[in-house]
């Protein structure tokens, strides 16, 4: 096909990326295109894996092949052919960042300003030498503290972890952290002889004796007089304070469980030297405009913004000058300000203010993540480009929505294209052009139901979207139920939670609403969470769990549950060996039906022999990965499949065994749906992958491996692979935004599911922006009314009916526009 220059379409033909079937299609360049279907139908398949992956192909051969090893490539796409093809720029959703040193700063390239502000404009103490901007850096070696390497906090004991009971004396193990049996009596034996009474309690010793034995470094040695029962001879025995023990045993034990017992007293806390900053004294001595950069970082962006602009607006007023030791007034100081005045106002339009520049990108949403992203594009200045963008409204409050639309309006605006995968149904309608995929999902999506202006898609009538944007799917309406009691939290505290109380409806499905950063996480999957699992006595799941105290004043209605149930979005698994199959344990069942088939009892294949993690099954060259790493010289790395089983990840003998006419590997290749047809009459399997398909899940692949999973998909698998199993009692399940991602076709799957969970006894909580899942809720928590600082508190509570005349609230007005919906 020739390119015709004039022709404002990008053209693709012959796309059979993943579930893709042979897609020709025209889109339109210059406009915000919308590519829409149910999850799985192959949006991503054609937005990402074809248009956004040839783009980037196309640009690394324009690259010289010794600096593309210092690229990320995506790999070629199975395409014919495609023209009109600009260059592009992917905005993915991603879960936080890899490395704890990235931050909100770093994504937007705003600490680099803020780095030139304090070396050119800063106030140096009398007498210290000009920094550059690389020494106001925790992650250089010129900025660094010395204490932390940086990261601002650093492992340490604390007198809580030490002696969890002041009330004993130290003879009765008041310093729980010392070792037991005679090394802890010789210490013992050591402290009296020392003048320091063993037979008070530990909280009326002096405060400088408790201190100096829980942390000094002195190591005096004492003469120990013989004592009946225990030595019939003097000796010179050697003091160990409490925290020098712990490090002792953390820095040279090769036992695990002295190990394991020593980092029970051990906690992350801010690094003395520099306060959390992880800066160098000399950077925390400047200052600007009164504050260290170490105070700007931690700022609030709408407290960062109102510090700057009176220095931005100099400019305006001609105060500026040139003088190189006027600090605030200087030239450099004005304009940097100004800059980073007009990139910070932005982030305010998208609703952001409440960030700073120290938060963690490890500790944002996927939404906060891509809107940083996308501010700092519009910041670019680039020009006939296309952007390809993950679900920008995912895990957005509508009121956050708004701003975010008009800010990809301003992006279009500057003459580049905009490819958005979308489930939210008024984004779709912003849209100049709707490319949907489908019908279904895998096997049963792949074909352009249609391609056009929106208004178009109402005539097809096979599209699920189509269904559902105009209006002809009701949505669901139920009755609340009422309360079968509640759970009180009175005096919760945890980030900008303060002094909060809240009361949880039980026995019915409770939304948990409000803007982005009003504390509906924290509330929930935090809070909520770790006092119950504390109730009922479990580990916290994650290590760092342990660290953060809750500040509950007072709890009540907790005897209610009998288990916790957190369903969140974190991977099933963190290598491609954990996948679907072996998430749910339905790969225990198909392993024995084929350990119990006569091929494999004649050759005594017990059922590990059909496991790809154990080495007698699996194929050796490729260790049942199913894949092998290629170097190439001069180019980056990258991944094939196994020569010696093509994929199949187990050795030829394994795959000689078969059910049905299937071997294993066979098996993991089908689809959820294809495998309830195939293990219809296998219990043990059929259960689980019923439940697979009651959540939306049927296109998954068994072996899909759980590095290629969405945050939504892993989280349906948890939900579905908690519905398989038959429980008793009464159970908590709390969601965090369960609906992201998802079609409003599966969000409907999903809805029946979890009010299937509240009609059979127990307690649903979730976070949720979407109006529909909110709508069906039994009790809606409003918290806000605004994000950060301005949040944090319960704005509203009722019915969602009820809700909707709340005055304050920041959801009313838009959940009374869907109620008001016939």
């Amino acid at each position: 096909m020739s390119y015709d220059a004039t022709d404002h379409f990008v053209h693709v033909r012959g796309a059979t990326e993943h579930n893709l079937r042979n897609v020709d299609v025209d889109i339109p360049r210059d406009a915000m295109v919308a590519f829409t279907g149910v999850s799985g139908s192959g949006k991503s398949s054609l937005a990402f894996g074809t248009l956004y992956a040839e783009a980037q192909r196309r640009y690394f051969e324009s690259v010289a092949p010794y600096a593309r090893r210092l690229l990320q490539q995506v790999g070629a796409p199975h395409v014919q052919e495609i023209t009109g093809l600009p260059p592009a720029v992917a905005l993915q959703q991603r879960r936080g960042a890899p490395s704890s040193r990235s931050t909100v700063g770093t994504i937007t390239t705003l600490s680099n300003l803020l780095r030139m502000l304090y070396s050119r404009a800063g106030t140096y103490p009398s007498g210290a030498a000009r920094l550059e901007a690389e020494a106001f850096s925790p992650n250089t070696a010129a900025g660094a503290c010395p204490r932390c390497h940086g990261l601002g906090v650093v492992h340490d004991v604390t007198e809580e972890l030490l002696v969890p009971d002041p009330s004993l004396s130290i003879r009765d193990g008041a310093i729980a952290a010392w070792p037991g049996a005679w090394q802890g009596a010789n210490l013992r034996s050591v402290v009296s002889g020392l003048g320091i009474d063993i037979d008070k309690p530990w909280r009326r010793l002096r405060k400088s004796d408790r201190d100096w034995l829980l942390y000094t470094d002195e190591q005096p040695s004492v003469l120990v007089e013989p004592e009946r029962d225990r030595v019939d001879h003097g000796y010179y025995g050697t003091f160990w304070s409490a925290r020098k023990h712990v490090m002792h045993v953390l820095a040279d034990s090769r036992s695990d469980r002295m190990r394991e017992r020593a980092l029970r007293f051990v906690r992350s806390v801010p690094c003395p030297a520099c306060q959390g900053s992880g800066l160098r004294p000399e950077a925390l001595a400047v200052s600007f405009a009164g504050h260290s950069i170490a105070e700007v970082n931690a700022m609030s962006l709408l407290d960062l913004v109102t510090l700057l602009r009176p220095v931005a607006e100099l400019a305006g007023a001609g105060a500026a000058t040139s003088s190189a030791r006027s600090g605030e007034a200087t030239e450099v100081a004005v304009r940097i300000c100004g800059d980073l005045v007009a990139r910070v106002a932005v982030l305010l339009d998208l609703g952001l203010g409440y960030l700073s520049l120290a938060r963690s990108s490890t500790t944002l949403s996927p939404g906060e993540a891509q809107r940083l992203r996308i501010a700092t594009q519009l910041r670019s200045g680039l020009f006939g480009v296309v952007y390809v963008l993950d679900e920008p409204s995912a895990g957005l409050h509508p009121a956050d929505a708004e701003p975010l639309l008009d800010v990809l309006d301003r992006l279009k605006a500057s003459g580049n294209s905009l490819f958005v995968v979308e489930h939210d149904m008024d984004v779709v309608r912003r849209a100049d052009w709707v490319v949907d995929i489908g019908p279904g999902a895998g096997e049963g999506g792949g074909r352009v139901l249609y391609s056009g202006p929106v208004p178009g898609l109402e005539e097809v009538e096979e599209s699920a979207t189509s269904s559902h944007l105009f209006g002809r799917t009701r949505p669901l309406d139920r009755s609340p139920r009422p309360p079968q009691g509640w759970l009180h939290l009175r005096g919760v505290s945890r980030h900008n939670l303060h002094d909060v109380s809240v009361d949880v409806p039980l026995c019915v499905l409770t939304a948990v609403t409000g803007v982005s950063g009003s504390g509906k996480s924290t509330l929930v999957t935090q809070v909520l969470a770790e006092v119950v699992r504390s109730h009922l006595g479990l580990a916290p799941e994650e290590p760092g769990e342990a660290e953060l105290e809750v500040d509950v004043q007072d709890a009540s209605g907790l005897e209610a549950f009998d288990r916790l149930v957190l369903v969140d979005q974190r991977p099933i698994g963190r290598t491609p060996r954990s996948n679907l199959a072996t998430y749910t344990g339905m790969f225990d069942a198909v392993r024995k039906l084929y350990a119990a088939t006569d091929e494999a009892r004649a050759r005594g294949y017990s059922a590990g022999r059909f496991s790809f993690n154990v080495a007698e099954g699996r194929c050796e060259t490729c260790q049942g990965e199913g894949f092998v790493a290629v170097e190439l010289l001069f180019l980056p790395g990258t991944y094939a499949p196994c020569p010696t089983c093509h994929g199949a990840r187990y050795n030829a003998e394994t795959l000689e065994v078969a059910y049905r006419g299937a071997d294993i590997a066979e098996v993991l290749a089908m689809s959820v749906d294809e495998a309830a047809k195939f293990l219809a009459d296998v219990p043990a399997a059929s259960r689980s992958l019923e439940t697979l398909r009651d959540v939306g899940l049927g296109y998954l692949r068994l072996g899909q491996p759980a590095t290629e999973l969405s945050g939504g998909e892993a989280q349906r698998i948890k939900l579905a692979t908690e519905l398989q199993r038959a429980r008793r009692g009464h159970a908590l399940y709390l969601l965090d935004e369960p609906t992201a991602g998802l079609h409003p076709a599966d969000i409907r799957l999903l809805l029946h599911q979890l009010h299937r969970l509240v009609d059979a006894g127990n307690t649903v909580v979730l976070v949720e922006h979407d109006l529909d899942t909110i709508a069906t809720a039994d009790w809606v928590i409003d918290l806000g009314p605004a994000g950060g600082d301005a949040g944090g508190r319960v704005v509203a509570t009722g019915s969602p009916a009820e809700l909707v005349e709340a005055p304050d609230s920041a959801t009313a007005p838009y959940l009374a526009r869907r109620l008001a919906r016939p």
